[in-house]
């Protein structure tokens, strides 16, 4: 029964890796690097979804919770499918740009440095749509930063802070969306950020150790759910 369940799996596997755009093209295979966890998970979640094909009998007709949960799964599934056959070079870059341009749409990225603008640009992301800090989002996480600030540097601070919220808004309100992504690299400037973020918008937060070194796919995975910490 198990063989038949894997193979049943596998089958599915194959059906949710074509393509099903016709504007989507699909290259032939290089060289890469398999990664057999990603792949197990992909198998055993698979798997997992004929719960909603039992449970569903006679009729298998879904009501809408159980339907989001089962289209989520799939979604899941394909993106993951996406991520193996980029490393293989079946997808082209392009595609996943564009569909990253597409997920991002309804965010403001903010994040704390030029050079990280230039990564996110690079990734997809309309430049328009992020934001540069610069500096943190409260004059008190500034002191935290540099406790021997002076109290005369705070106010050259606090005008930085005002305009950066103040481009926030706009921003928001120029592409209509309350929808926030934080991303920045793992320091104390970083987490600062993103935690009064958190508090300020509900904004959804992307930490890395080197943005320089993470991929396009882990963005795009991102823009797709919550923030796990």
């Amino acid at each position: 029964m198990d063989k038949i369940r894997f193979k049943q799996a596998q089958s599915l596997l194959l059906e949710s890796g074509k393509s099903k755009k016709g504007t989507e093209k699909l290259k032939n295979p290089r060289e890469g690097t398999l990664d057999p966890v990603a792949y197990a998970e992909i198998i055993n979640q698979v798997i997992g979804t004929e719960e909603f094909v039992y449970s569903s009998r006679p009729t298998h007709k879904l009501l809408q919770e159980d339907a989001k949960e089962f289209c989520s799964n799939l979604i899941d599934i394909r993106n993951k499918i996406d991520d193996i056959l980029a490393e293989f070079g079946v997808l082209e870059k392009k595609n996943i740009e564009e569909e990253v341009k597409r997920l991002s749409e309804k965010f403001i990225i903010l994040t704390s440095k030029g050079n990280f603008k230039k990564i996110i640009t690079r990734w997809g992301v309309e430049a328009q749509r992020i934001v540069v800090a610069g500096v943190p989002l409260e004059t008190e996480d500034m002191r935290v930063l540099n406790p021997k600030l002076p109290e005369t540097a705070l106010e050259p601070v606090k005008k930085k802070i005002s305009h950066v919220k103040n481009d926030i808004i706009r921003k928001m309100d120029q592409f209509d969306t309350q929808e926030m992504l934080v991303v920045v690299e793992n320091d104390k400037s970083g987490e600062i950020m993103a935690k009064r973020a958190e508090n300020l918008y509900g904004a959804r937060v992307m930490i890395r150790d080197s943005l320089k070194n993470t991929s396009i796919l882990e963005f795009r995975k991102a823009l797709e759910k919550e923030y796990n910490p």
